[in-house]
């Protein structure tokens, strides 16, 4: 099928989409209102019925069909793209299900949640040539999107140092999603691969990591043994170098934001939202002021459309199974820190 013989001004939906998990994936539902998409949701999966009927009640006008069983998503011909929300744990069986069944893959993060994983995957995109995009939202932040394009178009001078948090009381969320504690969530993959993708698109292939880890235990429900907060100093190969906070087993702190990413350059530095550039006489800061975007919804659509203007024109997602697989060699190299006490080298050679 060749999308690109319809004219975008018509809009018509023409690529079919299956989600596989409805807890984040039901954002992607939001595109079959955006008249300017071709990407039309047409099938979704839970292992909930509860949360497929409470999905679907919110889209009555749609004919979507819905199943307990994502393989029968995988077996339908009207579904070229398949999005893959499921727990980490199951995201390579998911995945390389997906990709063998001839379908486009957009995954959330974390593509997967071990190095040999990550490797197979790149594989199997490859012997497959598919697309396959990794849903890291944090990329498609407009703060970071700024951040990011100060530092490409020079504004910042040359890259001294990075920096990353991403700060969260996970108790909330284990209510809401039950599996974070049964399974459990490995944070280092689960989380940690946030600002890991964040620092990396700022500065490059990470070539070695120091991991310090430990274990809260706030929440009971969370096993015993199982750490979750972390700090890690990371150097690039560029010799940059750049910095993790990321907690997850405490109380929510005040005026520090969830997710955070700071610049420092030598014309300039930017830092969260706010930019001080040396050229400018008493260095005055200019604060970008950003409309609020509740949720993770905006920053979904938008890796939805770029994955949509990849199909159609042929290109590489700028996050694709490469990118992704590299943001969990630097999470598999943390690991061997922390369990080495010294610093590790990170696998680049994907």
């Amino acid at each position: 099928r060749d999308w690109r013989l319809i004219p975008m001004a018509a809009a018509q939906k023409t690529i079919g989409v299956g989600i596989i998990g409805l807890g984040m994936g039901r954002n992607a539902l939001r595109i079959n209102a955006d008249t300017n998409s071709r990407l039309e949701v047409r099938a979704i999966c839970d292992v909930s019925e509860d949360s497929i009927s409470m999905v679907a009640s919110e889209y009555p006008d749609g004919d979507i069909f819905q199943t307990t069983e994502y393989r029968k998503i995988l077996d339908r011909a009207d579904i070229d793209v398949v999005g893959i929300y499921s727990p980490d744990h199951l995201h390579f069986k998911h995945l390389s299900d997906a990709l063998e069944a001839g379908k486009h893959v957009i995954c959330t993060k974390p593509l997967v949640v071990s190095l040999d994983e990550a490797k197979a995957t790149v594989d199997l995109v490859r012997r497959t040539g598919l697309k396959f995009l990794v849903g890291q939202t944090c990329r498609f932040v407009p703060r970071f999107m700024a951040a990011k394009e100060l530092l490409d178009s020079g504004d910042l001078g040359e890259l001294l140092f990075v920096d990353s948090h991403y700060v969260h009381d996970m108790r909330p969320v284990f209510d809401r999603t039950p599996w974070r504690y049964e399974a459990p969530q490995d944070f280092m993959y689960g989380c940690v691969c946030h600002p890991v993708d964040l620092l990396r698109w700022v500065a490059g292939d990470v070539e070695e990591v120091f991991c310090y880890g430990s274990e809260s235990g706030m929440d009971p429900r969370y096993p015993k043994g199982q750490m979750d907060n972390f700090f890690i100093t990371l150097k690039f190969k560029s010799g940059v170098l750049g910095r993790i906070l990321a907690v997850y087993g405490l109380v929510e702190p005040p005026r520090l934001p969830m997710n955070g990413l700071s610049v420092y350059g030598t014309k300039g530095s930017f830092v969260e939202d706010t930019a001080v550039f040396d050229r400018f006489a008493g260095q005055p800061e200019w604060n970008m002021k950003f409309r609020p975007e509740p949720g993770h919804g905006n920053e979904v659509l938008r890796y939805m459309r770029h994955f949509e203007e990849c199909l159609l024109e042929d290109k590489r997602p700028s996050v694709d199974e490469i990118e992704g697989a590299k943001c969990i060699a630097v999470c598999s190299a943390a690991w061997e820190s922390v369990a080495s006490g010294q610093p590790a080298k990170v696998f680049n050679d994907f």
